[in-house]
């Protein structure tokens, strides 16, 4: 299971319709509902400031939370869309889906690193350099993966980390349908410069001389 879901509170919407919303904005609330499952719709209202720090952060969208609700059981929710302020791009609107242990979603996995000490590149001074920390992959709700591990074991200089070379945890996809990198070993900056300084004396082995001969 990935990590530890975050809470995320709101509390229950009395009232609906655009009255009750705007009440809810003018006590800075962001009205909401939540759907999906087996149970009714259930109209929330979320702090205003929560939300926009959320958005914030980023990949809001994809980040599954654990929504609490005075009164009702916690249950696992993906935001599904947020409606914003046309002039101000405030959020207006919030809308989450309830998911099923069944349920397929887009979801950002961090990558860990393993056994640097055993990659020959790393103890020739080589870098790791990260392209994707986080992948993004469809999962099912009931079967999220804490992290992708790379087994670093074996990796020199050059070498490169694509995403055909992680086992995936089952019934996970990239949502990128081709293989990519993830990572990769670089040659350590004096490496780069010894290498750079014996192609420049190839270079000037072969240029040719040309030697005047004696004047008559």
């Amino acid at each position: 299971m990935a990590g530890e879901i975050p809470d995320f509170h709101a509390e229950v919407r009395t009232g609906t319709g655009k009255g009750a919303a705007r009440q809810a904005r003018r006590a800075g609330m962001v009205p909401g509902i939540v759907f999906g499952g087996d149970a009714d719709p259930l109209p929330i209202n979320v702090p205003f400031n929560v939300l926009l720090k959320a958005l914030k952060a980023g990949r809001f969208k994809s980040t599954l939370l654990n929504m609490k609700v005075e009164g009702h059981d916690d249950v696992r929710v993906i935001c599904r869309d947020v409606q914003r302020h046309v002039v101000k791009d405030l959020p207006t609107h919030v809308d989450f889906m309830r998911l099923r242990r069944t349920t397929k979603i887009n979801l950002f996995i961090p990558v860990e690193f393993i056994n640097e000490e055993e990659a020959p590149g790393i103890k020739r001074g080589g870098v790791l350099t990260t392209v994707r920390p986080e992948v993004e992959l469809v999962v099912t709700a009931g079967d999220i993966p804490e992290k992708l591990v790379v087994d670093m074991t074996g990796l020199d200089v050059g070498d490169t980390i694509n995403i055909s070379d992680i086992t995936l945890p089952a019934g996970a996809k990239p949502t990128i349908d081709r293989d990519f990198v993830v990572a990769n070993i670089s040659a350590p900056s004096g490496l780069k410069s010894s290498e750079n300084e014996e192609d420049e004396a190839v270079d000037a082995a072969d240029v040719p001389t040309t030697e005047q001969g004696d004047d008559a």
